[in-house]
């Protein structure tokens, strides 16, 4: 059974001088369109308690346009500009609907600098992106091919704080379900062991942060000491950011290949509903466990599953897993975290983390 999916594939580019200028203004531009039009969203709600649509706030944009000091704006493709109103419009749509916080303002140093191009605002011909207001295609790095046949419906350009540059493309692509497994697991997540399998298998956390800890306290110091608004400063910055993008990179390969290896070999996946954002609350346990990252297994999880056919089963955050015997389903009293096994009165000696990953795996498979 085929599935269509949209798929974004993302490459790193090399601009030309011409094309870095060009963007960094269209991300300059972006900013401040999205800052411009929040601010006017939020008085009007405030002083006059109107929301603001799309179209008004479009509106808005073609008479900035027009004025002398914002007239800069038509110096950059309109389309991400329209873009970036259309993403406001749906971040308000999610604080209404109690599904996300208020939208915030963009910084300049400290926000993702990116810009949207739709299908009017980009050429893509026989393997080559030209966008708007530029003359030639982009030096693309093409680490794997798109889908034969594939044509991008949008097109995202990124910067990062290390100074790379990125182009995702968004395409539909047909995946074909996978054959029914027969295995059925459940997750328990943990620090020394960033998962530990039902099966008794247990996955070592790499703990890549911790791997490049001396590195990136050695660039830190570096950058304290240089004096701000220097030339140096920003250099001893783009290092720190560096480390960053390595630890972020390897984190994000590791869980890649982690989930897409549970997803291939288990029809059924069990895992806690974890409130990562109470749980980091705890400055002794948040930078490991910011460092598993478990909401972004999860996600991997989540949209794997969909995609190759198989059930994400969720456990209540509340269910008693490390105190239930998974033999005798006894409840014990009281686990404190450094008790790593116990007995039960059945007489079951268990595995903390195990025994909770086969009572996950035994209440998902109730609950479905």
């Amino acid at each position: 059974m085929a599935k269509v999916v949209q798929r974004a594939y993302k490459y790193r580019f090399y601009p030309t001088p011409e094309q870095a200028a060009e963007l960094s203004r269209t991300f300059g531009c972006v900013r401040l369109v999205w800052n411009k039009a929040l601010d006017e969203r939020s008085r009007a709600y405030v002083t006059e308690k109107r929301k603001t649509t799309y179209v008004q706030a479009s509106a808005a944009l073609t008479a900035w346009k027009k004025t002398e000091d914002l007239g800069f704006l038509n110096e950059v493709s309109s389309v991400p500009l329209q873009q970036t109103l259309r993403h406001q419009q749906a971040a308000f749509s999610n604080f209404f609907a109690k599904r996300a916080r208020y939208p915030r303002f963009k910084s300049r140093k400290k926000s993702r600098a990116s810009a949207e191009y739709t299908r009017s605002a980009f050429r893509y011909r026989d393997g080559q992106l030209t966008l708007a207001k530029m003359a030639a295609p982009l030096d693309i790095r093409w680490s794997r091919p798109l889908p034969e046949g594939a044509e991008p419906s949008t097109v995202t350009v990124s910067r990062d704080a290390a100074g790379r540059w990125f182009v995702s493309m968004l395409v539909e692509e047909t995946i074909t379900t996978a054959r029914k497994a027969k295995g059925q697991i459940g997750i328990d997540v943990g620090l020394t062991a960033l998962v530990t399998l039902s099966t008794g298998e247990k996955i070592a956390n790499p703990r890549h942060e911790r791997r490049d800890r001396r590195k990136l306290a050695k660039a830190q110091r570096a950058l304290s000491r240089k004096e701000k608004g220097s030339m140096n400063r920003e250099k001893a910055r783009r290092k720190v950011a560096r480390v960053h993008a390595r630890i972020t990179d390897r984190r994000t390969d590791f869980l890649h290949k982690l989930s897409t290896r549970l997803v291939r070999e288990n029809q059924a996946i069990a895992i806690e509903d974890l409130t990562v954002r109470n749980m980091v609350a705890n400055h002794s346990l948040a930078r490991g466990i910011s460092d598993a990252s478990w909401r972004q297994l999860r996600t991997m999880l989540e949209y794997k599953a969909d995609w190759y056919g198989r059930d994400l089963l969720v456990v209540d955050r509340w269910f008693p897993s490390t105190r239930l015997c998974s033999d005798c389903g006894a409840l014990h009293e009281r686990l404190p975290l450094n008790i790593r096994s116990w007995t039960c009165q059945c007489g079951t000696v268990h595995d903390r983390d195990v025994n909770a990953a086969r009572n996950i795996l035994a209440a998902g498979l109730a609950e479905s």
